[in-house]
């Protein structure tokens, strides 16, 4: 009887233990978070050089894309897509940052830092590329969900699985040996008041819907992707002489799909009919001189059709001499992609040319 009544009587857990026991059960998550941001590092500057601004798949014109419909910070993504050469420099720090923070979190090193440095990573890129994502609110679902596993490991630490451990258990046992630096460092698991944990959670179910919100009307009113379709912003389009010059800003659509302008119309808006016609043989003819591109993204000539990326703003120019002989009128601007879509801008021909 004693023996039963002793088996079934749970084997007290030392404060020791316990301390660390979050931790040891969000070692998973742990891994794979850190994998996710030393990824970063791994497929840039070790499986391949996407570092290169004059090779393929530059990670500069990613940054790019997410110009058009960032959150808070589109005045920063603007100024350093508008200076290559400080754009390349932010790349490699922010690149290598990620390195070192995702291959910490993954040895449980400093790990409660690691996570509130995961945390202020995944909020950059959320509040930039959170609009992103043609299928489920991919960019979106990836900042929010860094944010808040982040803000988890600054709170749990890394367990007994990690090098935490064992420098606490090398340093930090007592007696002389004690370091409380140490603990402050690699410690886990602490007691924390529940408002160190209540305004936090608060506070991320808040951004999450705040982002959710403003990116794709996810909380109210009528749900929207940004991703689905391009969309090119047309502006400034007048006419001086022969040369016809305007701004085209492709502002929506996929992120790894361009759009593709097949025809460039002058309509006389009575009529509806085209004055003045670019078609795509015109354009993939078109001078580097003729494009003057804003960002590290480009719109350039291809090989049937003008390419505009993502985040991709140029003044163009084109040229024709029947443009001098037109009546002095408005006219409308249109542009043609290649799936049919169309983009106008109203055009005011001067008065005094």
């Amino acid at each position: 009887m004693n023996h039963s009544k002793s088996s079934s009587t749970p084997l007290p857990v030392s404060s020791s233990i316990t301390q660390w026991l979050p931790g040891d059960y969000l070692f998973p998550l742990r891994l794979v978070l850190g994998w996710t941001y030393f990824s970063a590092f791994w497929r840039r500057l070790i499986l391949e050089n996407k570092l290169d601004p004059e090779g393929a798949g530059y990670i500069g014109e990613k940054f790019n894309h997410f110009l058009p419909n960032a959150f808070l910070i589109r005045p920063v993504i603007e100024f350093f897509v508008s200076n290559p050469e400080l754009l390349l420099w932010k790349l490699w720090v922010f690149t290598i940052v990620e390195g070192i923070v995702g291959l910490l979190l993954m040895l449980g090193l400093m790990t409660r830092w690691m996570g509130l440095a995961t945390s202020m990573l995944a909020f950059g890129i959320l509040l930039g590329a959170g609009w992103l994502g043609t299928t489920c609110l991919d960019e979106w679902q990836i900042g929010v969900l860094g944010v808040s596993g982040g803000l988890v490991f600054a709170f749990a630490g890394g367990g007994r699985l990690s090098l935490d451990h064992r420098l606490i258990s090398k340093y930090n046992c007592g007696g002389e040996k004690r370091r409380p630096w140490i603990n402050r460092l690699f410690g886990s698991g602490m007691a924390l008041p529940k408002s160190w944990v209540i305004i936090p959670g608060l506070a991320m179910l808040g951004l999450t819907l705040l982002t959710n919100q403003v990116f794709h009307n996810g909380v109210w009113g009528k749900l929207h992707n940004k991703s689905v379709k391009p969309i090119v912003e047309v502006s400034d389009a007048r006419i001086s002489g022969e040369n016809l010059r305007f701004t085209a800003f492709r502002v929506e659509g996929a992120d790894v799909y361009g759009a593709f302008l097949i025809s460039v119309r002058l309509v006389d808006p009575a009529t509806e009919n085209a004055v003045v016609n670019w078609t795509a043989t015109d354009l993939v003819k078109l001078s580097a001189e003729s494009i003057q591109n804003s960002y590290v993204a480009k719109i350039k000539p291809g090989v049937n059709s003008l390419i505009l990326p993502l985040g991709a703003k140029a003044e163009i120019q084109l040229k024709n001499k029947s443009l001098q002989t037109l009546p002095k009128q408005d006219y409308t601007l249109e542009l043609e992609d290649i799936s049919g879509a169309v983009w106008t801008a109203p055009v005011t021909f001067p008065t005094n040319p």
